[in-house]
């Protein structure tokens, strides 16, 4: 069984899918079978919701105040079991939830998750990944046509509701697409991550 909980960078992250909505080119799990002291990040069925609750439960979160959801797929897709299981987690053990996503969570599930989210969650770094359209598709290849778009009102939804938001980029962009990700961020009104190829 793929691991649920592992630690990379000094951070406990769950990996609770490994289902997405996106392909991105620079993607790790296309060349890793896992990161951090985890074996392997690939669930041959994805947990339950009692499979990620036991696997917390066996978890030592000494020196650990947060949880990021965050592993090899969307979190998103797994809402029910992201948000039960943070809310486990916070009442608990005390824990502060961070989602990392893609941000299309809206047009995969057809309808506003973000009030769900902000009921549980405290911080949400959403992948930017492009400052344009057109080089977003390229680097992401998203399942949906308007993506792009949809990702920003997230960006804009979260950042109205949720008390942490920032965005991020991975270091492979060109200079002028990293100064124009600085500015689009700045129109939303949200911070810039500029992450590791490696991270």
């Amino acid at each position: 069984m793929a691991d649920i909980l592992y630690v990379y960078n000094e951070q406990v992250y769950a990996n609770i899918t490994n289902l997405c909505d996106c392909s991105c080119r620079f993607c790790i799990r296309s060349h890793e079978n896992g990161i951090g002291d985890s074996s392997t990040l690939w669930h041959k069925k994805d947990p339950t919701l009692e499979e990620i609750k036991a696997a917390m439960d066996e978890f030592d979160f000494g020196g650990f105040s947060e949880l990021v959801y965050c592993g090899y797929g969307e979190p998103t897709c797994a809402l029910e079991n992201l948000i039960e299981s943070a809310r486990y987690a916070k009442e608990k053990y005390g824990l502060s939830i961070r989602v990392n996503t893609n941000g299309l969570g809206n047009l995969y599930h057809k309808k506003d998750i973000v009030p769900i989210l902000a009921g549980v969650v405290d911080s949400v770094s959403i992948s930017l990944n492009a400052p344009t359209k057109d080089e977003y598709i390229k680097v992401t290849r998203p399942k949906f046509e308007n993506a792009f778009e949809a990702m920003q009102d997230f960006i804009s939804e979260c950042r109205d509701m949720i008390p942490q938001v920032k965005v991020s980029i991975v270091d492979v962009l060109p200079e002028e697409q990293i100064e124009a990700s600085k500015a689009l961020a700045n129109k939303l009104g949200v911070s810039l991550r500029i992450r590791k190829f490696a991270e």
